[in-house]
């Protein structure tokens, strides 16, 4: 799964970059489709599953760990924002997941304001989809800030594309 994902970020990079007007805004965010525990909406993208118990997914966890380490320094706890960055849970209201992964993996520039690109950190850009259904999850409120209480087992697959994303046998 993840060894497409040079492809499809490349794609969202030229998206991004191109100067056209921005791709259709997200969709509904509700899951509609699992395949081996990541779930994804109805346009395909990759998407949140939260239980009635407040069970996440095991990729919104990873997505929150991962924001944590990469992302909250600048953008603020829980993708809040900061005086310094946006809040990228509004920002996910705006983009889609193609023009989300292209800013991270190629960064951009808005004004005096730069978001330096993430292509060559393994851990933000193995990591996209995850990043990504967190963010979702907290822009919708499925999901309140901080860590969840409750996730689901990590799936095997997932384990399988983090050790081929970051280069371990």
């Amino acid at each position: 799964m993840r060894s497409s994902l040079a492809g499809a970020l490349a794609l969202g990079v030229i998206m991004c970059a191109g100067g056209s007007a921005l791709a259709d805004p997200p969709g509904d965010p509700k899951a509609v489709k699992s395949v081996d525990g990541k779930y994804f909406d109805a346009k395909g993208d990759p998407t949140y599953n939260v239980g009635p118990d407040g069970k996440v997914d095991w990729y919104t966890f990873s997505g929150y760990r991962r924001y944590h380490a990469e992302c909250h320094v600048c953008h603020g706890p829980n993708g809040g924002g900061s005086t310094y960055a946006p809040a990228l849970k509004d920002s996910v209201k705006r983009f889609n997941y193609a023009e989300f992964a292209g800013i991270v993996i190629g960064g951009r520039q808005n004004g005096n304001s730069v978001m330096p690109a993430f292509a060559e950190n393994k851990n933000a850009a193995c990591y996209i989809d995850d990043l990504y259904v967190y963010l979702r999850a907290l822009s919708t409120g499925a999901i309140e800030p901080g860590r969840p209480a409750k996730k689901e087992d990590r799936p095997e697959a997932f384990a399988k594309a983090e050790a081929e994303c970051m280069g371990q046998k």
